[in-house]
């Protein structure tokens, strides 16, 4: 459809607790990172997409502004979007399709949260997106809300804790080999069961930590991607899709809006058997059990079996599928728009072949990056390939 889009460079700060750099300086850092990784200078961007998620996590109202010049969009063409945890391939999205419009030829993604400057803790930032009279009077908040998605999930499969505790102790693990990870440890499942509760069955090691970070991304079209760069990761699909607000009246056990995105995009890629045509992936992972829920709403497995291929290490750096090879937001942290992006810039590494030590073993040519948030409901996919 349209022009091809290629990613030519990325750029990513570590994730950290509490960064000393300010929101602009973080965005600044990424950004300049993914443009010196291509050879490419501002002067060479048409535009500028932000991605961020509420304006109260950097303590700031009008954000998007406010990390304009941090981003490098100053005198150019800009645009911020926000869908909550999807944001982060969403902004990808964005970028895509104002240079698959020939509307510009390169464009500079950028993705920034400072989680830590919200006070006592960020959680409150979402006390207020409940409706406010069907919802609110009951107190819900976020970690209430996944206790009830993922009790549900178990119930219906029958799973154990343990069965889902795997995924944290694998992508824990994996974060060990990534250089910009807040939290990487060597965890078991014995770790994880013995965690404080949160709230039954949701406890501290089945959920990623709150960060600071930013990655960025310099897309191009096709003719200056040839250019820059002999390894262009190109963008084959993009899907996004949104299901209703209302967590009642969801299908707690399977995220239907991802299943949607994922259509929207392989139908885009021309991926008819998405299980053997996608080589790698990574899936949005803020809560152990979301990693498993996506791969089934992926269409990487059927539903109700992404379990077991992880019981199988098939999920594995080095098994057929591998998922979260970078060690995702359980392992490398969640800054909630950033920790979407780095998604996609580890397919971009992984595709190219330099994610170092954390190369996946199968030679991949086709991988798939997905997020979600917003109200919980929406779900946005990116298919690259090579």
């Amino acid at each position: 459809m349209g022009n091809r889009v290629a990613i030519v460079g990325a750029g990513m700060t570590k994730f950290v607790r509490r960064a000393q750099e300010t929101g602009k300086e973080l965005a600044y850092l990424a950004a300049k990172m993914a443009l010196d990784s291509c050879g490419m200078n501002l002067d060479q961007i048409d535009a500028v997409v932000l991605g961020s998620a509420p304006d109260t996590f950097d303590g700031v109202h009008m954000k998007g502004e406010y990390l304009s010049d941090g981003a490098g969009a100053w005198g150019k063409p800009y645009m911020r979007c926000y869908v909550g945890g999807g944001t982060g391939v969403f902004a990808v999205i964005q970028g895509w399709y104002h240079i698959a419009s020939g509307i510009i030829d390169t464009c500079l993604v950028v993705c920034e949260e400072k989680m830590s400057s919200y006070q006592p803790h960020p959680q409150g930032a979402f006390l207020t997106i409940f409706d406010h009279t069907t919802e609110r009077p009951l107190k819900p908040n976020l970690l209430w809300i996944f206790a009830l998605e993922m009790n549900r999930y178990m119930q219906t499969y029958g799973l154990r804790k343990e069965d889902i505790a795997l995924v944290a102790v694998k992508n824990k693990n994996n974060a060990l080999d990534h250089p910009c990870a807040q939290i990487a440890s060597r965890v078991t499942v014995e770790d994880i069961l013995k965690s404080e509760v949160l709230a039954w069955p949701v406890q501290r090691l089945d959920v990623s930590p709150v960060s600071d970070g930013a990655v960025a991304l310099v897309l191009t079209n096709a003719s200056i991607a040839r250019r820059v760069t002999d390894k262009p990761v190109w963008i084959e699909g993009v899907g996004w899709c949104l299901d209703t607000a209302y967590w009642t009246n969801r299908d707690l056990c399977y995220p239907r809006y991802v299943e949607e995105a994922a259509r929207m995009a392989y139908k885009m890629a021309g991926i008819t058997d998405p299980r053997h045509q996608i080589h790698i992936a990574e899936p949005y992972d803020p809560f152990d059990y979301k990693e498993l829920h996506h791969l089934e709403g992926l269409m990487l497995c059927g539903r109700g079996e992404a379990p077991q291929l992880t019981v199988d290490g098939v999920t594995q750096r080095d098994g057929e599928l591998p998922v979260c090879p970078s060690g995702g937001l359980l392992g490398v942290g969640n800054p909630i728009a950033a920790a979407g992006l780095m998604k996609v810039a580890e397919l971009f590494w992984q595709l190219r072949g330099e994610a170092g030590k954390r190369q996946v073993a199968r030679k991949v040519k086709r991988g798939v990056a997905q997020a979600w948030g917003d109200l919980m409901q929406v779900g946005t996919v990116v298919v690259v390939g090579i």
